[in-house]
């Protein structure tokens, strides 16, 4: 529904309608299930309804909402089934957030489940983690699941997660990212979310992405990507028009465009200046069709026949202060847009601080819902688990006009429209029952025989090795010239 209608409704009716539309997405919830479901339908409420940070798993048993015992809660981790893509359809077809013009904003960002002391748990890679140092970092082994979701406007610590997939030791980080990508955009336009003719859809990623590389393999989809380049990188321009007279073959690149030279600067084709509230005047330089000079290294390795250029706008943003430095370093960044207006460009660098929100939900997940909390052994175990919060976090941001402010005492008031997912999670308990709870009352077993006693485990479980199993070449010299050798 647009926000002209929603603003059109009374009062009681958008309570109504919320009331309605939570229902209708646990319902559908409760069908993606297709094993355990009535345990892990239960456990979603009991991770909502629980009075603060979950610091057990097993403690969510002891609730009224989880009406079963804790062997029903791990055999729905370790055996339940849910059909994701059902689900991820479910997602993409709730009210989603929307900017100006109502355009849709994407964002892409790994977060690590760090398993360090977890040799018996498979598919583990070396996650890099920053240290307490600002200049520290570490390798630790875990489970990085990479995130989409949509962002919202202005400034929040809400978004809409619409997909998440690990990455295992045998994966391409570029490749499978593109993936959830693909799927996410075209779901969205299954879905009606996005019209012909609308605006392209917006995907910001991180500094860990190769940006260039999403760009072309998302080429065929309306979609702008963004994301940040590191400040040392040496870019191209377009080529300068072929002269008369001169012969050879015409260049493919044109002049370097050194970001630690600002004498290899042209002149930029859009500046603009903006004052903002937080990091006082921000002065934003654009160059159009700047473009990076590809090799066969790297994802580009398997590329077959020559490189293509890929052409966007390179754009340079200096800001007066941050919160703690003066003199802030600028921030360079590369977007898939050619011909970008000044509108353009400080849409895209606003939509890039945006991206921060998911930051939000990821410390929302690990310290109050209790994503990295269970010691899983199982990877699949770990995807349930994180799909069961991403259904939660759903419900809550859903369940947000319904919200009441239960505020501690030292905390400030704030209206309804402005409370956060931990606030809101506080009273889900009271939202909760008046909402659709499919889940079948539970019938009295016995106990399990379990291990006798006296007898041992012989079963010990393997050990697993951390890190990529599959070593690609990084250069066409070590995969010959004349061929490829795998």
């Amino acid at each position: 529904m647009t926000k002209a209608v929603r603003a059109s409704l009374l009062p009681g009716a958008v309570r109504r309608e919320a009331f309605a539309e939570a229902s209708r997405f646990r319902g559908e919830f409760y069908e993606c299930l297709t094993a355990r479901r009535d345990a892990l339908s239960e456990w979603v409420d009991a991770v909502l309804c629980a009075d603060g940070a979950v610091k057990s798993p097993v403690d969510l048993t002891l609730l009224p909402e989880h009406r079963r015992g804790h062997g029903a809660m791990y055999g729905g981790l370790n055996h339940g089934r849910i059909n994701l893509g059902r689900l991820r359809a479910a997602l993409a077809g709730l009210p989603l957030p929307r900017f100006d013009g109502g355009r849709l904003v994407l964002a892409v960002d790994v977060s690590p489940w760090l398993r360090s002391d977890a040799p018996c748990s498979a598919e583990r890679l070396f996650c890099h983690v920053y240290g307490r140092v600002k200049t520290a970092s570490q390798s630790i082994p875990g489970w990085p699941y990479s995130f989409v979701a949509m962002l919202e406007p202005g400034a929040t610590s809400w978004t809409a997660i619409l997909d998440a997939v690990r990455l295992g030791p045998a994966d391409d980080a570029t490749a499978v990212t593109a993936a959830p990508l693909r799927d996410v955009v075209e779901r969205l336009i299954a879905a009606g979310q996005r019209q012909a003719g609308a605006p392209d859809i917006v995907i910001v990623s991180d500094a860990g992405y190769d940006v260039t590389r999403l760009a072309w393999v998302l080429r065929d989809l309306p979609v702008e990507l963004v994301g940040p380049l590191r400040s040392d990188r040496v870019m191209r321009l377009p080529k300068p028009p072929r002269m008369h007279g001169v012969n050879g073959r015409p260049p493919k690149h044109g002049p370097e465009f050194r970001f630690t030279k600002p004498e290899s600067w042209p002149e930029p084709a859009i500046t603009t200046v903006t004052d903002t509230t937080n990091y006082g005047r921000a002065e934003t330089q654009a160059w159009d069709r700047v473009h990076p000079r590809l090799t066969h290294r790297s994802s580009w390795l398997d590329h077959d026949g020559e490189l293509a250029l890929v052409d966007g706008t390179l754009m340079r943003l200096k800001v007066e202060h941050l919160s703690k430095e003066r003199d802030a370093p600028p921030l360079w960044s590369w977007s898939s847009k050619t011909g970008a207006t000044p509108d353009d460009v400080d849409r895209f660098w606003q939509a890039f601080l945006r991206r921060f929100d998911l930051e939000h939900t990821f410390r929302f997940a690990k310290q109050s819902l209790g994503w990295t909390t269970p010691k899983l052994r199982t990877p699949e175990a770990a995807d349930r688990w994180t799909w069961i919060l991403i259904v939660a976090h759903t419900q809550l941001r859903l369940a947000r006009p319904l919200a009441v402010d239960l505020r501690r005492p030292w905390e400030k008031p704030t209206t309804s429209d402005r409370l956060t997912p931990a606030r809101v999670r506080r009273g889900f308990r009271n939202i909760r029952a008046h909402l659709a709870c499919p889940a079948r009352v539970p019938k009295p077993t016995g106990t399990g025989p379990g291990r006798p006693p006296g007898a041992k485990n012989k079963h010990r479980a393997p050990r697993y090795d951390v890190g990529k199993t599959v070593k690609r070449p990084e250069t066409l010299k070590a995969i010959g010239r004349h061929g490829r050798t795998w």
